[in-house]
């Protein structure tokens, strides 16, 4: 048993690490690889399904606020975070996050695990075939779209467990954003989604059977502590190398990502006996 825990460490801490060089890397909060990495080790560990993708996405939300903080930070030292965008959104990703918390207790875990693995893999063909110069606006919408592709934003990244990177990004380079300015700009939505987000999976978990000891609600504190630490230090890491990639190297990179999560957890909703 000691032997399987240390290893169940290991592995948690190696996906912490991973996860802060992505978070810095493209502004995702690392968790596209938190949420399939923790969904997996908690299957290896005989949880059931109905609670194992919850609880993946709720701790990858709590771990999401300290990744975000550190890559925002190391960004803004390259002058590349937009934070006006930041002032004028994050209130509206607020409201989404809460309401993607709520959403989640109703969705059934097989059902997130596929919501989860669809948006990732729609999302990553955006990034790979997509060109630089292929933009819907100009700018970034302001007044009520604004609300509402905030809140959209808000409500599917507290859904799935990430930053808002992946649908951050995605937004701001079809309204003219560079690459770069967009995953330093997006990293601080990672705060505005991961702190009401996890705070809404502790609550409408609290009392759902199937936890692990160390969880309040649908988040583990275990977890949230191997991930956190394992993640903070490295995410400025994977900032410098933003600024130093190229970008189409940087857009594919992403893209690649997506589409492995995808791909795995996919498999896990609709194989999966």
């Amino acid at each position: 048993m000691t032997a399987e825990l240390f290893g169940l460490a290991a592995a948690l801490v190696a996906t912490g690490l991973f996860a802060g060089l992505i978070a810095g890397m493209f502004g995702i909060g690392g968790g596209v690889v938190m949420v399939p990495a923790f969904y997996f080790v908690l299957g290896a560990l005989g949880y059931d399904d109905a609670v194992r993708m919850h609880m993946a996405v709720g701790t990858s939300l709590a771990v999401i606020v300290a990744t975000s903080l550190r890559s925002v930070t190391a960004h803004a030292k390259h002058g590349a975070v937009d934070f006006a965008i930041l002032r004028t959104w994050t209130p509206w990703i607020v409201v989404g996050a809460l309401i993607g918390g709520f959403v989640a207790d109703q969705i059934p875990g097989r059902g997130l695990t596929a919501l989860f693995g669809l948006v990732a893999l729609l999302l990553s063909a955006q990034f790979y075939f997509g060109r630089p110069d292929w933009h819907l606006a100009d700018q970034m919408p302001g007044g009520l779209p604004r609300a509402g592709f905030g809140a959209l934003i808000g409500i599917l990244s507290a859904l799935l467990g990430i930053g808002g990177g992946v649908f951050g990004v995605t937004l701001m380079t079809l309204c003219g954003k560079s690459i770069r300015q967009a995953v330093a700009t997006a990293a601080g939505f990672g705060v505005a989604i991961g702190l009401p987000g996890a705070l809404g999976f502790i609550v409408f978990g609290w009392d759902e059977p199937g936890r692990t000891p160390t969880a309040l609600g649908y988040v583990d504190g275990l977890g949230f502590l191997i991930l956190a630490a394992s993640a903070f230090f490295v995410a400025p890491v994977g900032a410098r190398l933003a600024h130093t990639m190229p970008e189409r190297l940087l857009r594919r990179l992403f893209a690649v990502g997506l589409v492995v999560t995808a791909f795995s957890l996919l498999r896990e909703a609709f194989l999966a006996g």
